[in-house]
This record gives C-alpha cells, sequence and structure tokens, in this order.
C-alpha cells in the first residue's frame, strides 16, 4: 500500500478536487464518492502529475 496524491476533475461542472488516498494492486480509495453537482463517475484523474485510469473507491 501506497499513499499519494490525486488531482479531480469534475467534466460536467469542472470542479477540482486535490485529495490523498491510498494505492493498492491498481485501485485508489480516497474516500470520494461524488461532485458537487451529483456527477459519480465523469472524472479526469491525475496522480501525482501523471494522467491515470484508476478505479476510485
Amino acid at each position: 500500500m501506497t499513499r499519494i496524491k490525486i488531482k479531480i476533475r469534475c467534466r460536467q461542472c469542472g470542479e477540482r478536487f486535490t485529495l490523498r488516498g491510498k494505492k493498492e494492486r491498481g485501485r485508489i480509495d480516497t474516500g470520494f464518492k461524488q461532485c458537487l453537482c451529483d456527477n459519480k463517475d465523469q472524472f479526469d484523474i491525475e496522480e501525482e502529475g501523471m494522467a491515470t485510469s484508476y478505479m476510485l473507491h
């Protein structure tokens, strides 16, 4: 398990979030569930300056 910093941008409203999470077996756990605009699955996710396609849990 590795602690990482990620940036999330909502594709619907453009809101940005910077969170810390745990990375284990290709998955990231941040506790993030949805954007303020109720979007639950349309996000751009960036890990420490790298574009990624991880699943959030």
